[in-house]
């Protein structure tokens, strides 16, 4: 029986930021219901390649796939609207506005879903996502500003799935957590899956990658220098060293 497609394709894309070569022939999947993530020392092109696959900096050569459809030309609203939903680095919740108006807004009428493919996640919405996170419940009114930094980052989560997508692409969601919101994170994300969701993340936190992806990628200078799942990573003493600042020791 033929394997099927996967549902994120990224096939040889090389990616500029004016004359800096910053992705060099990078090819990587994401299947349905699978969390893949992306590893790699600060400067590597990780940040890089999310933006190439939500299309906010795209590829000058190679190709982004989407549930078979080529995304090469599409707007980043667009892409967004056929499924994707991006978690950036950062956050980027809006301030200025109540946790509720927040989550609603990939409702609204300006973020239609164009040509979206129904989905087999499940239907998210305002009670539900309320209800997978408590504390946003319990500051529905307050300001995206007045949150603490963890709570932003489960904003910032709430909103992408309101728009109940089926890949998420999640940059650095564990940065400048504490420990306890960084398990916070993890539970999430193995909820997220659990949902039926995919997702593509972005994470320095190896213990963190090790325990929720089902399959890794290491990037160095802008190519791939390691694929595999997480046991042999932790195994790879060479790419450890080399590439993360970490040993098999410390993951024992």
């Amino acid at each position: 029986m033929a394997r099927p497609e996967p549902l994120l394709s990224v096939r040889d894309i090389h990616t500029f930021y004016g004359y800096s070569y910053v992705l060099q022939g990078v090819s990587l999947e994401v299947r349905a219901g699978q969390v893949v993530a992306i590893l790699g020392r600060n400067g590597m092109g990780k940040t890089t390649l999310i933006r190439s696959v939500a299309g906010l900096t795209p590829p000058r050569r190679g190709e982004v796939r989407f549930q078979g459809e080529l995304l090469a030309g599409l707007s980043p609203y667009a892409i967004a609207q056929r499924g994707i939903a991006l978690v950036p680095q950062g956050r980027r919740i809006f301030r200025s506005l109540t946790v509720r108006e927040n989550l609603l807004l990939p409702t609204s009428r300006l973020a239609g879903r164009g040509r979206r493919r129904e989905s087999a996640a499940r239907r998210w919405d305002l009670p539900g996502v309320l209800a997978e996170f408590p504390q946003l419940g319990a500051r529905a009114g307050h300001l995206g500003g007045n949150l603490s930094g963890g709570e932003q980052q489960m904003l910032a989560i709430g909103r992408a799935l309101m728009s109940n997508p089926d890949l998420i692409l999640m940059d650095e969601p564990s940065e400048g957590l504490s420990p306890r919101l960084v398990r916070q994170v993890e539970e999430v994300i193995r909820q997220l899956r659990a949902h039926g969701h995919a997702a593509l993340l972005v994470e320095q936190h190896l213990p963190l990658a090790l325990a929720v992806a089902d399959y890794l990628y290491v990037i160095a200078t802008g190519r791939l220098v390691f694929e595999g799942t997480p046991a042999a990573l932790a195994r790879d003493e060479a790419v450890l060293d080399a590439h993360l600042g970490a040993s098999t020791a410390q993951l024992a």
